[in-house]
Parts: C-alpha cells; sequence; structure tokens
C-alpha cells in the first residue's frame, strides 16, 4: 500500500516551551535513550516511503535543533513557528505550497507506528477532506462543574474518541479553513478543529493507544518504555 500513496509533506510545530514538564529545555529536546524526542519523532516520519520532505516550525529563539543531526538532512526544512500551535502550523503550511497533502504531527510524539500513519495516508485515495488518528475513549468520563474540581455528572463515553496526530487534509483546504478560524477568533485545539469550524468532518482512523504526547515528567518514562519494546 505505501509504494501507492503519493507523496505527502509533514509539518511538525515544534516551537512550545513545554512548560508543564517543569525542564529547562522545550519537552522536544529531552533524551530517551541516544535521541531527543524530536528525532524519534521525525524518525517515524522519514522511516516511511510517503514522507519524503518534513517541515519544522521552531522559535525564533530555538538554539537547539542547530546541534541535531536533523539540522543536515536535506529532507528537513525549517521555518519559524509562532506562540500559538496553529501559526506555527500556519508557517509550515506556506513554507509547504505546492504539495496536495499535508501531514501534522505533534513533536512529541516520538511512539507513532509505521502501521497507523500508512492507514491514515490512505486516505489521500478515498477523501477530499482528511482525518486523524484517534482512539476511542475507554475510561469513564466525568465533567466538573464549573471553576471547581467537584463532579457535575458522568459524561457518556459512547462515541467519544481522544484525537491524536499525525493528523491528513488537503494542504490547501487546511489553510483555508486555519486562516478562517484565526481571523474570526475560533478557539482551535488542533487542526480538525479548524476544520470542523468550516463545517467539515474529517475522518476518523482508530490508532493505536501507545501513541502517546509526552506531555507532563511520567510521561517520558512512559514513552521511552514503549520505544524499548519496539527495539
Amino acid at each position: 500500500m505505501a509504494s501507492s500513496l503519493p507523496d505527502v509533506v509533514a509539518v511538525v510545530p515544534a516551537a512550545g516551551i513545554g512548560s508543564r514538564m517543569q525542564t529547562a529545555c522545550p519537552k522536544q529536546y529531552l533524551t530517551i535513550g541516544d535521541s531527543t524526542i524530536l528525532e524519534h519523532t521525525i524518525g517515524c516520519l522519514t522511516a516511511h516511503p510517503a514522507i519524503r520532505r518534513i517541515i519544522i516550525a521552531i522559535s525564533a529563539d530555538d538554539h537547539w535543533f542547530e546541534t541535531l543531526p536533523l539540522a543536515t538532512d536535506p529532507r528537513i526544512q525549517v521555518v519559524t513557528g509562532g506562540s500559538q500551535r496553529a501559526e506555527s502550523v500556519m508557517a509550515g503550511l506556506q513554507a509547504a505550497r505546492g504539495a496536495h497533502w499535508v501531514l501534522v504531527h505533534d513533536a512529541a510524539r516520538p511512539c507513532l507506528h509505521q502501521d497507523d500513519l500508512t492507514r491514515l495516508l490512505a486516505l489521500t485515495s478515498t477523501s477530499r477532506t482528511g482525518g486523524i488518528l484517534a482512539a476511542p475513549v475507554r475510561d469513564t468520563m466525568k465533567r466538573s462543574e464549573p471553576g471547581s474540581a467537584a463532579i457535575a455528572h458522568t459524561v457518556d463515553r459512547e462515541n467519544l474518541w481522544h484525537a491524536l496526530t499525525p493528523q491528513l487534509f488537503p494542504r490547501e483546504l487546511l489553510e483555508e479553513c486555519l486562516q478562517r478560524a484565526l481571523n474570526e477568533g475560533a478557539t482551535i485545539t488542533d487542526e480538525a478543529s479548524a476544520l470542523e469550524y468550516c463545517g467539515y468532518h474529517p475522518a476518523l482512523v482508530c490508532g493505536r493507544a501507545d501513541n502517546i504526547k509526552v506531555t507532563r515528567p511520567e510521561d517520558l518514562d512512559l514513552a521511552a518504555f514503549y520505544l524499548s519494546l519496539r527495539r
């Protein structure tokens, strides 16, 4: 299947500071084994034959990226991102002009499996809207009282999904929806939410639950464990 897929440009927003990790450097530059989280993440993308080009959006004051071997990889282009994720993604989309499909992946998701990526990329031959990797909610979900840590009620988890990345869309459609959402002050939490805001319904492609995002200190050990299983 992979050999029949069109070339796709990957956009990786990596300008965030990761304040919840409480570390001296952005979380994507923390190490797991001999490599940074960002290197593990980019490795998941470069390993796939459909991903020929990767655009990484970093902050203007980033002095870590230039020290990595990634900085000299001819498949990788660096752009300056913004203070918000949507701004970084937009910078990547503008650099990807000419591409029909773009794949947006979190810099701090180093455990992406190739089979999940291939199944998501298969949407390029069946969809005009694209879609996202997602995992069905398995836990009991609670909604709190406004401004309080007290439970208001239990939320029905049927038809609820955890949104993951990568997220795959036609480049022009994503740029159009993201720009409109930004101009109108909409709340954009991921790329799919920009399409939803404009009335589109991206597909949900069931992905592995171990495709975790490293957000808190305890996530680092869990990501290291998942990566060690592959080795």
